[in-house]
């Protein structure tokens, strides 16, 4: 499988854990986590109890539980402005925003037919749109293996509906009438001479694509496998493997299948991921398929045993998805056309929950199934949890950070870690600029809290070290390694409690063509065991071949200035009067200072003017300030840049609140109107 998550996978040197909701959890050899759905007799989740109430069984014999949290996650809307149509996306993105539900959305593909495709984008959209919330995490994957069409976790709903919109069903015929028009097509044996009927034609592809689904489950759910003290779902959605496991006669591939399929569920168990299985066909599903797949000519109306055949066919497709999903804890939706109540009920399921942990009293690595049941003392509750996990075989991994000094080692298990992680929080902002052909230069601002920060004392000083790293991902799943930057600080007792007080930037650059990025912040700090990592999802346009086209929008304020900060690469230096900030809240005592580029690539037209503005809204809409400047297409002749804009913004006068600054810029060129603009979020405290 060529999924854009397994290059992550490829190169994670060891599992990376993030930190719980309300627990931090271990990730010992033999720890096992298992998470619960505890409802009473009406279907209502129960939240009010405690660890005392739960026993949990491995194969019958009682596990002391070591780690016990209840996890109550809200749905956070994004901030949509009274005057705004939807959700304003940020500019900036944290780790500590996304402490939400994961979804791991496998798009089968494979196994879903082409006249169904419009229905799995329609009632995904309303899932993304109505359930997704700014806190939860979700990424993309086709089975098939097409790494542009999928998206990494993400908490962009902008993202995860483009990724949506580019998915198309593929599955193959339906095998039964494949079998019919073979079976009234003969040929003859030249050996004897005799009439032989042909079977499915496309068993082999079925088998191809049998097996190349179920190695996407494993291989995915195993890279989930190092997140703990959080619930995994993966909503597979899948017309179910069309291939007969049962039949090892006419499919050659049914024992491999069948033990594949077995290793799916061991990696999602042992992942403690539950998948939900989606079945888009609906309850006209039989009727569709026949339909679109036409029935034979040479078949007769009314072939009951073809119809049979079909029927048989669906249900064993049916019943793949059942498996996966009762092993694993979740539920299949099937034979049904009530989508949004099934992904209501996913998203309570993976709002409130408990966590449980335990180090096993078995420490075999023998491979076998374990099965795991979880009870409550209180009467008259049911638990919906995994039903167990197969344990691993073979020697145990060694889990030391190695390739390395420690220091480095734990900013590659940051970067490689699948989720961002918490264990320094962090804000990264990214705006790209008109670099050297073909390239743009990417200008970086990483905010880090230092509140946690362990300052080893010398004297009348105080020194610490931290490591920031970035790696870019690009849409076909290449990894492009990038600056890494060690901060040796030696600070006054002041200086610190400074540092402490308002956190430190570290300010950088990267060079990258145009296309769409997924940039990744990893950084730790020396002897504290204290790691975190960040994302930040980058589209670089073509700023040398667009007619048109408008750089990122790099902000920082006097107030910002006064965050101790280390200008390692800094390409706007002479354009910003300060370092770049990464965070989008100041004081009515400060001022805003922004600037932007517009870029023109029109060749023969006549001299033109260009419009350039910054407006700033209020949430009720009102325009509190404004700034417009217009500039001449005979600036630029000659030179290679663009039209640069400064503005500055006084807050004095703004009320606390949310606001939303548009820097916009139209060209007037060959006497049209093109317009290029970029909304920023901010907070007046």
């Amino acid at each position: 499988m060529r999924a854009r998550l397994l290059v992550a996978l490829l190169l994670a040197c060891a599992a990376a854990s993030a930190a719980g909701a309300q627990v931090t959890f271990r990730a010992e050899v033999n720890y096992v986590e298992v998470d619960a759905v505890v409802t009473d007799a009406e279907g209502r989740i129960v939240t009010d109890l405690t660890q005392a109430e739960f026993e949990v069984l491995e194969d019958g014999r009682p596990q002391k539980v070591t780690a016990f949290s209840l996890v109550d996650l809200p749905i956070e809307r994004g901030v949509q402005p009274l005057f705004a149509g939807a959700p304003i996306e940020p500019d900036v993105q944290a780790n500590t925003v996304v402490d939400g539900r994961i979804y791991l959305i496998v798009l089968d593909d494979l196994h879903t037919n082409f006249t169904n495709t419009p229905r799995v984008k329609r009632f995904l959209r309303e899932f993304v749109e109505r359930n997704f919330g700014a806190n939860d995490l979700a990424a993309i994957v086709h089975t098939s293996g097409r790494a542009t069409a999928g998206q990494e976790f993400t908490n962009s709903r902008r993202l995860l509906l483009e990724a949506i919109d580019r998915f198309t069903g593929r599955r193959p015929r339906a095998e039964a009438l494949e079998i019919a028009d073979s079976l009234n097509t003969s040929v003859r044996d030249p050996s004897s001479d005799r009439e032989l009927k042909l079977m499915d034609p496309l068993e082999m592809e079925r088998a191809y694509h049998a097996r190349t689904t179920l190695t996407a489950v494993r291989d995915l759910a195993s890279f989930l496998e190092g997140v703990r003290g959080r619930r995994k779902s993966m909503l597979l959605i899948s017309e179910g493997i069309s291939y007969n496991v049962y039949d090892v006669i006419n499919n050659s591939s049914a024992g491999i299948i069948l033990q594949q399929a077995n290793e799916a569920v061991a990696a999602a168990t042992r992942a403690n991921m539950a998948i939900y299985a989606i079945d888009p066909r609906g309850l006209g599903g039989f009727d569709e398929g026949i339909e679109a797949s036409g029935t034979p000519s040479d078949v007769p109306p009314g072939d009951f045993n073809l119809q049979r055949t079909l029927f048989d066919s669906q249900r064993l497709s049916q019943q793949s998805l059942q498996v996966l999903a009762d092993e694993t804890g979740g539920f299949a939706a099937i034979n049904r056309n009530d989508f949004a109540g099934a992904f209501e009920r996913v998203v309570r399921e993976n709002s409130t929950y408990y966590v449980l942990g335990y180090n096993t009293t078995n420490d075999r690595r023998d491979g076998r199934f374990r099965r795991i049941e979880v009870r409550v003392k209180r009467p008259g509750l049911q638990v919906r949890s995994r039903r167990g996990y197969v344990a691993p075989r073979g020697r145990a991994p060694n889990t030391r950070a190695g390739g390395g000094a420690p220091l480095d080692a734990a900013v590659g298990l940051a970067l490689n870690s699948p989720v961002p992680t918490t264990g320094i929080p962090l804000t990264v902002s990214a705006a790209a600029f008109k670099g050297t052909a073909p390239n743009a230069a990417v200008a970086l601002s990483v905010e880090m809290r230092a509140d946690a920060f362990t300052f080893a004392e010398k004297g009348d000083m105080l020194f610490d070290r931290v490591e920031v790293a970035f790696s870019t991902l690009d849409a076909k799943g290449v990894v492009r390694p990038g600056q890494k930057h060690v901060l040796t600080m030696e600070m006054t007792p002041a200086t610190a409690a400074a540092t402490r007080a308002r956190g430190m930037r570290l300010v950088s650059e990267v060079q990258l063509p145009p296309g769409r990025y997924q940039l990744r912040v990893g950084a730790a700090e020396e002897g504290a065991n204290r790691s975190g990592s960040g994302f930040f999802d980058l589209d670089v346009p073509d700023f040398h071949a667009a007619p048109f086209a408008m750089s990122g929008v790099a902000v920082t304020s006097a107030g910002a200035s006064a965050t101790p900060s280390v200008r390692a690469q800094d390409p706007l230096r002479d354009v910003l009067p300060g370092p770049m900030a990464a965070l989008r809240e100041f004081g009515r005592n400060d001022t805003i200072a922004l600037f932007a580029e517009f870029y023109e690539n029109v060749r023969n037209a006549p001299p033109h003017g260009i419009d350039l503005s910054a407006t700033v809204r209020a949430n009720d809409g009102r325009v509190v300030f404004e700034n417009r400047e217009q500039r001449s297409s005979t600036d630029l002749q000659g030179k290679s840049g663009g039209y640069g804009f400064s503005v500055r913004i006084p807050l004095s006068e703004f009320e606390p609140g949310t606001y939303v600054i548009r820097v916009e810029g139209r060209s007037r060129a060959s006497g049209g109107d093109v317009t290029a603009g970029r909304d920023v979020l901010i907070r007046v405290q």
